[in-house]
């Protein structure tokens, strides 16, 4: 980015703040749509559960406009993830002015890989751990203690590890960037493989359920997500001073070609 193309600070305020009521917008038009399908959003939301409910038990709530108040965090957890992949696209279009042209080709499939493993993540939340995790709170119900689990409480649970999944699973994206800016190294990374396991089963023990089997299907997850960030910073990260050499020539090639067309 050349000298006469610097923006002012104030200049970059201006663009985040549009770029922020964008994003409120599309959360906005995406809560909107999915309040009209609310009770089947929530019906969506709670099959993990009752799949592990003995028969005949359900859901409960206890406060006068706790069903209400359920349905609109649904309506607007639905619409958030609806608006993903306009927020996503929103974030790196923020950022794309302080990137290369050659770095700039590169931001659509950046945006679709960000959402796709967001997405991915809180799919497979949904899909893949939920069940296990449920069926394990579940089990402490016997003929003295009975589970009646609560919409309102069900669903704060449900919408963290929900987001947890989507933002971890953007683990490849981050550590590439990180590759790209020459913060860390493909050397780093192979050499730091252990400490980084650790931090993924600590790090899953927080934002999981308190029992075992969850911790571990968080963390392996990570750990294969890790191997490809590997991948993508040996494809994608920073090159060696010769390479960068090269680089700026081509570079400074393309840019005489666009001037003089």
């Amino acid at each position: 980015m050349t000298e006469d193309e610097k923006l002012p600070f104030t200049s970059h305020l201006e663009e985040l703040r549009s770029r922020l009521i964008v994003c409120i917008i599309a959360v906005g038009i995406g809560f909107i749509a999915c309040f009209a399908f609310k009770e089947k959003l929530f019906d969506l939301l709670r099959m993990p559960m009752l799949s592990v409910l003995p028969e005949g038990e359900t859901f409960i709530f206890t406060g006068v406009a706790e069903a209400f108040f359920t349905y609109l965090k649904v309506s607007f957890l639905a619409g958030l993830i609806l608006a993903a992949p306009v927020i996503i696209f929103e974030f790196w279009m923020f950022v794309a002015p302080g990137l290369y042209p050659k770095e700039k080709h590169m931001l659509i499939p950046i945006v679709f890989l960000s959402a796709f493993f967001f997405i991915g993540g809180s799919l497979f939340g949904y899909f893949v751990v939920f069940p296990f995790g449920f069926a394990f709170f579940q089990g402490f119900a016997n003929e003295t203690i009975r589970f009646m689990p609560s919409v309102s409480e069900y669903l704060n649970f449900a919408s963290k590890l929900l987001l947890a999944f989507g933002v971890v699973f953007e683990l490849p994206i981050l550590i590439t960037g990180l590759a790209r800016l020459g913060i860390v190294s493909v050397d780093f990374l192979r050499k730091n493989r252990k400490y980084a396991i650790l931090i993924f089963f600590v790090g899953a023990a927080i934002l999981t359920p308190p029992d075992v089997v969850t911790q571990i299907m968080m963390a392996i997850p990570l750990m294969l997500l890790y191997e490809i960030s590997i991948l993508g910073a040996v494809i994608f990260g920073k090159k060696k001073p010769g390479d960068e050499d090269a680089d700026e020539v081509d570079q400074d090639r393309e840019n005489k070609e666009e001037k003089g067309n």
